[in-house]
């Protein structure tokens, strides 16, 4: 059944239908694309709230930010203009400036963008009452307006890379000043911003319908909007796909079905960011306290074989503990080498010819499972004992978060630079049990130093110095073996066309943009 509206989101979407947006008859002159990610629903569509993938992938079509990814990349380094058109940062990387472009219009009849609206989004972005990412925004000391056009950021301390803080993921993205407060926490259900696509509609465990917002400054879309279905369960969203009832699907990341589908005649698109699976190796837990037994363990492993069983299409090795394409990842250190008579040789020195038992509590989802049974498997052969504890997933969650496990394997997507994967997995801040703990299933200190100068570091180029120093000494001292990435799995009718090259996308589902197009049958 349809979710009841308030008298005052009711009116929100009344100014929707009726401003700048496409009217039905004129969406009906256009196409609708049919999207399925296999979500049961969407729980909210606020962009400071949404953090599952289903809820920020189409969120992301309704707003915009400072600046963005172009459609198809995740690369931090090719950030371009969206909502600022230029930009200037002191010397010193702590006072950032953007100019507003003018005349972009907000959708319902909320007005032009202006300096107020990226202020009150900000602050609110920041807001942990408000926001899902607070902690992102936590840098900033003020964010004021200069003038109706002019937005300036002063920083606690310096940030190369502060650009991702303002991009169009999470949040960055740049709200209704006037929407925001009139709906309050009901923005999720009713949410203004300015892209291309405005919110028409939610028909819980149904669908999403969003329209063309034909006044978004970058032009008129040729589609009349997205229809989000909720197909959760894989085979009906195949059937639905193969039928033409949708037009762009979630896939399975599995090379089987990659190969099966692409023989089918399916296009099929596999695209970054990868979600990194690393195996960390708890130095709180005996024998792992022991650098040569941890030496041991990643002489131990061979990474190609486990590559190889995920599939040479949705899996890349990984080179340093850093992800793949992620800005500052150094892989100078080079890859542990696979040498079992050499794992044996090491568990002698440290004091154990006849071998070590470790304890690693294992989620029993597939995608963790059956990988753990082929390090447990390769272990073995060098005199390593893998005591397999396997758990539901929440199980898995929570006892590896209260050092109950030597081995942990662990997989996350995070924003594309060296910093948030090292101060998540490897800063003794965020080890398990600190005050601030995150991920740090290591319990890894070597690096500390250069991960907090890098933080703090103004210039580009010594900050990339200092995460290559961290990444060698988390390397030296074996606090992880990194696995591969898994990437992003989706397919796509042949009537579709994206209106870019889709290489990434951070919300980890394809971007559709004013210049996507689906033809007609």
């Amino acid at each position: 059944m349809k979710r009841p509206v308030p008298l005052a989101l009711a009116a929100a979407l009344l100014a929707v239908c009726s401003t700048a947006l496409a009217t039905p008859a004129q969406a009906q002159e256009r196409p609708m694309l049919r999207v399925s990610s296999g979500a049961a629903d969407n729980a909210t569509l606020d962009p400071h709230r949404a953090t599952s993938t289903a809820d920020k992938g189409v969120a992301a079509q309704m707003f915009d930010a400072l600046v963005q990814f172009p459609a198809g990349s995740a690369d931090p380094k090719a950030l371009e203009p969206d909502l600022a058109e230029r930009w200037e940062a002191s010397a010193d990387s702590k006072v950032w400036t953007f100019h507003l472009r003018h005349g972009v219009q907000f959708h319902g009849g909320y007005g032009e963008l202006k300096a107020e609206d990226v202020v009150y989004s900000i602050q609110r972005a920041g807001d942990p009452n408000r926001s899902s990412f607070a902690a992102t925004f936590a840098i900033i000391d003020k964010v004021e307006a200069l003038d109706d056009y002019t937005v300036r950021f002063t920083l606690k301390y310096p940030d190369a890379t502060f650009l991702g803080r303002v991009s169009n993921y999470h949040g960055g993205n740049i709200v209704s000043k006037k929407a925001a407060e009139k709906l309050g926490d009901k923005f999720g259900a009713g949410p203004i911003g300015t892209g291309p696509f405005a919110f028409g509609e939610h028909v819980t465990q149904q669908y999403v319908k969003l329209v063309a917002n034909d006044a978004y400054f970058r032009g008129k879309p040729k589609l009349g909007g997205i229809l989000y279905r909720m197909i959760p369960s894989d085979s009906a969203r195949e059937l639905a796909f193969t039928s033409n009832e949708i037009d762009v699907m979630q896939g399975k990341r599995e090379q089987r079905w990659v190969e099966r589908s692409a023989k089918r005649g399916m296009k099929i698109d596999i695209f970054e960011p990868a979600e990194f699976r690393t195996l960390h190796l708890n130095r709180n837990v005996k024998p792992l306290d022991n650098l040569k037994v941890r030496q041991a363990v990643a002489a131990a492993i061979n990474v190609d074989e486990i590559v190889r069983y995920a599939g040479k299409d949705v899996a890349d090795k990984g080179c340093s503990v850093v992800p793949n394409g992620y800005l500052g990842q150094d892989c100078s250190a080079g890859a542990y080498t696979y040498d079992v008579d050499r794992a044996k040789k090491l568990l002698a020195e440290a004091g154990y010819p006849n071998g070590v038992e470790i304890k690693s509590v294992v989620s029993n989802i597939s995608a963790q499972q059956p990988i753990m049974e082929i390090v447990q498997a390769q272990l073995a052969k060098a005199g390593i004992k893998l005591n397999m504890e396997v758990v539901d997933h929440a199980t898995y969650q929570a006892k590896s978060r209260q050092d109950l496990s030597g081995l942990v394997f662990y997989g996350a997507a995070r924003f594309p630079n060296a910093d948030t994967y090292l101060t998540e997995f490897y800063d003794s801040a965020a080890a398990i049990g600190a005050p601030g703990a995150m991920s740090n299933f290591s319990h890894c200190s070597v690096a500390d130093d250069a991960i907090r100068q890098a933080r703090m570091e103004p210039d580009a180029q010594k900050q990339l110095a200092l995460w290559k120093d961290a990444q060698v000494k988390i390397h030296g001292d074996v606090c992880a073996v990194p696995l591969f990435g898994l990437k992003q799995v989706w397919a796509r009718g042949d009537r579709v066309n994206y209106g870019y090259a889709l290489k990434g996308a951070l919300n980890l589902q394809p971007p559709i943009t004013e210049l996507t197009t689906v033809s007609t049958p």
